[in-house]
């Protein structure tokens, strides 16, 4: 596989999870879009879709990580090169910010029409702001040591199942992965997203964050940046565990 296998099937396999999956966000979120209120079994499912998408765009060309944990188990499993996590890690970046803008292209007008209602210019100081969960999760509940153990935890639950269900050794995911893959992460989302938004992804989170705090948008409030670690280290260290407990249970 070359760098720019990597680097295009990682760029837009990303950028296609970001832009479906906060797509679906923005759809719940915004007063003025026909999918308003429609709650958190359609954003579950969404995100399942958005994975699906993204993963059958970019399995053949790059594996389709698609986030840094599971680049890092994979990395550790064996069947990615240490060599080749960087390149991988910044793909997914990139990617994740190019989708993040994708959906404020698509959402302009429901962004604006929103943001600008007379109440909202007195939310603009909240941290985080009115529509932070089109681009970046928050937990319900603050307590840092919980909201870490629930992105640990839900992050293992993906990689562990990515790493039984069987890889294609040439890249990582196969085509039948891709799906039981979206599968699973549907099922973390109904199961365990509740109490953080289920982030298991460091630059799902991490990428649009960075572009909220860039995007000109009128009284869009703070970004958050005090919860910022933990869907970065929380994902990371329970794809980590994930890949110890497979080398040990599984290899």
């Amino acid at each position: 596989m070359s760098s720019s296998d990597i680097f295009f099937g990682e760029v837009i396999g990303t950028a296609l999870l970001i832009l479906l999956g906060g797509g679906v966000c923005a759809a719940v979120t915004f007063k003025r879009s026909k999918a308003h209120n429609s709650g958190w079994i359609v954003i579950t499912f969404g995100w399942g879709m958005a994975v699906l998408t993204g993963g059958y765009v970019a399995a053949g060309v790059s594996g389709a990580h698609l986030n840094p944990a599971v680049t890092l188990a994979l990395a550790i499993e064996g069947t990615t090169k240490w060599a080749d996590v960087p390149l991988y890690f910044a793909s997914e970046l990139l990617g994740a910010m190019i989708g993040a803008v994708l959906v404020w292209l698509a959402y302009y007008g429901q962004f604006h029409a929103d943001l600008k209602e007379p109440a909202m210019s007195e939310r603009k100081g909240e941290n985080p702001g009115p529509v932070h969960g089109v681009f970046f999760t928050s937990p319900e509940i603050r307590n840092v040591a919980q909201n870490l153990a629930t992105e640990i935890i839900g992050t293992f639950v993906l990689i562990i199942a990515i790493l039984t269900q069987g890889l294609n050794d040439k890249v990582g995911l196969s085509g039948i992965g891709v799906l039981l893959v979206a599968l699973v992460v549907l099922g973390i989302g109904l199961s365990l997203g509740g109490p953080t938004g289920y982030a298991i992804n460091p630059v799902r989170d991490f990428g649009p964050r960075i572009v909220h705090a860039l995007l000109p948008l009128p009284n869009k409030g703070g970004s958050d940046w005090s919860y910022s670690w933990i869907p970065v280290v929380g994902p990371l260290v329970g794809a980590a565990l994930a890949a110890g407990v497979y080398q040990l249970a599984f290899a």
